[in-house]
């Protein structure tokens, strides 16, 4: 059985905000203090060609925003800490989605000036069905933002979620001074390194007198009062059952209230614990090696072509060499080629643990949702979610003596699940997306990464639905086709209708009751285990 103590030690956690929040600013500043990089680059000191550590991708430098997410890995205070940034724009959602179902916790990133968004809302709803702590960290005080009560009453209106704080603002924008860590009863000043242990009498003493300006303590004092007398009580337990979301201020451009939160964080946020799949729960301590594939990323290293397959170790343990069986198909492979990710920028790893995520190399065997494991059964780990695309456009190669180049360039995209290929019944490529800039994103990535420019062409479709498994492989689907309906094939064969809107839909699901149309299908369905 793996050693207790070890597992104990780690923690994985996703960070997901609104666009232009601060999320990969605060995850930069958290692999700084962790030693994991010595300087923090920004995405917009473009003058400098200095770019987030965590935005790796060239297009990614140039648009300013995260398209992919990226797993970091450093130590820090006698853990082992792995970092999931997300991109928080919605386009890029499903990435941001499948993340979570490899975390332990998240942190939740939010502008002090704007409070609560549409998109931090619907990834805070994905961390509450899956019973995810979330820990709330609130950016940009160092700027003009809202009061600091509104923000927590604004954040408990939107999410539903009760919250506490535990390290207050000391003003905001230009009167911003510091803040007050209530639990450790310390002040932490602005842009100086003192740190004041406030003693028995805690903002109600004199030790702030000289250092906060007069107006500052007054507020402080009434702020708190509030707060101890009407607030939420700390609840360790509440926080570890994702009850209760522990809330923090700061600035992460400024690098300001990071450091409390980072000890925190790393002592109440839930080690590696159990895992459902289709035979039971998985303990972490478990002797098998189990894990599951999240992310499937191609050309992290331009120079080699190659792929990984980002997998997050569930039970047992990890060593370089072993062999291990895909449950999907039943056949067995040797991980020779294993590494601990930093970004795009890698390692050999040699042995690792629940809790872990490595990169293991990929030559087109591993789907998103796979499970790996030495068990003697056959299991699965949950499905992990897949959401229809609404918009379609179908895309060529502009140089048809490139069509090999194209050809590898849609397969290899489309293995990491960050847009959707099908293929009608005359070989033209359409592709599916939840956003439309993944078009731009495949487009780019088509001409810089395969060499292949493609001209698009927008469908008039917004449904996509697949066909269930269970309909007669007798019916020939071709004639249910229509001028408001195409049917299509995704990259496993599989048949799928496409719709101009929910109308349409719903009009040819009333007509033919014969065909059953569902939004997905699992990866462990049986009728599809094969066919890959």
């Amino acid at each position: 059985m793996v050693n207790q103590e070890i597992i104990q030690k780690r923690r994985i956690f996703g960070v997901i905000s609104h666009p232009d929040a601060g999320k990969t600013t605060l995850t930069e500043k958290l692999l700084l203090h962790g030693g994991a990089i010595r300087e923090a680059g920004t995405v917009k000191a473009r003058r400098n060609q200095k770019f987030a550590k965590s935005d790796w991708m060239e297009i990614e430098k140039q648009r300013g925003i995260s398209v992919t997410s990226s797993v970091m890995q450093f130590e820090y205070n006698d853990k082992v800490v792995s970092i999931m940034d997300t991109p928080g724009h919605n386009d890029f959602g499903e990435d941001t989605y499948r993340i979570l179902t490899s975390v332990d916790s998240a942190v939740m990133v939010i502008d002090a000036a704007k409070g609560v968004e549409a998109q931090t809302e619907k990834l805070f709803k994905v961390c509450s069905m899956r019973q995810i702590p979330i820990f709330t960290f609130i950016n940009k005080l160092d700027r003009q933002s809202k009061d600091p009560l509104d923000c927590m009453a604004d954040l408990e209106d939107a999410l539903g979620l009760p919250s506490t704080a535990v390290t207050w603002p000391i003003g905001n924008g230009l009167t911003f001074e510091g803040i007050y860590d209530r639990l450790e009863n310390k002040v932490y000043i602005y842009r100086k390194n003192d740190v004041i242990d406030l003693g028995a009498n805690g903002v109600y003493g004199d030790k702030l007198d000289g250092i906060i300006s007069e107006a500052n303590i007054d507020i402080l004092r009434n702020e708190i009062e509030l707060l101890d007398g009407a607030g939420n009580a700390f609840d360790l337990q509440a926080i570890k059952e994702g009850k209760l979301s522990p809330v923090f201020f700061g600035s992460a451009l400024v690098d300001f209230g990071i450091v409390p939160f980072l000890n925190h964080f790393l002592d109440w946020s839930p080690a590696p614990g159990e895992r459902k799949t289709t035979t039971g729960a998985i303990k972490p301590t478990d002797d098998f090696f189990s894990g599951f594939i999240f992310k499937i990323q191609a050309n992290m290293n331009p120079a080699h072509r190659d792929r990984l397959a980002f997998l997050r170790i569930c039970s047992g343990t990890f060593e370089r060499g072993m062999n291990v069986t895909l449950s999907r198909t039943g056949k067995q492979f040797k991980l020779s080629q294993s590494t601990q990710l930093m970004a795009n920028e890698r390692e050999t790893v040699e042995k690792a643990y629940a809790g872990d995520v490595i990169g293991i190399y990929d030559t087109g065997n591993y789907q998103i949702g796979d499970t790996l494991t030495t068990s003697k059964d056959k299991i699965f780990f949950e499905p992990l979610p897949t959401f229809p695309p609404e918009f379609f456009k179908r895309v060529h190669p502009i140089n048809s003596l490139k069509a090999k180049q194209f050809q590898k360039g849609v397969s290899q995209l489309a293995q990491e699940g960050a847009i959707q290929v099908y293929h009608n019944e005359y070989n033209d490529i359409i592709l599916g997306a939840v956003g439309v800039l993944q078009f731009e994103v495949f487009e780019y990535r088509l001409k810089n990464e395969y060499n292949s420019e493609v001209r698009m062409e927008d469908l008039d479709y917004s449904v996509a639905r697949w066909v269930s498994p269970t309909v007669s492989k007798d019916i020939d689907l071709k004639n249910y086709v229509s001028s408001r309906c195409s049917l299509v094939y995704d990259r496993f064969e599989r048949p799928v209708f496409l719709f101009a809107n929910s109308y349409t839909m719903n009009t040819f699901i009333e007509k033919n009751e014969e065909i059953l149309l569902v939004e997905a299908l699992d990866v462990d369905d049986e009728a599809y285990l094969n066919q890959s």
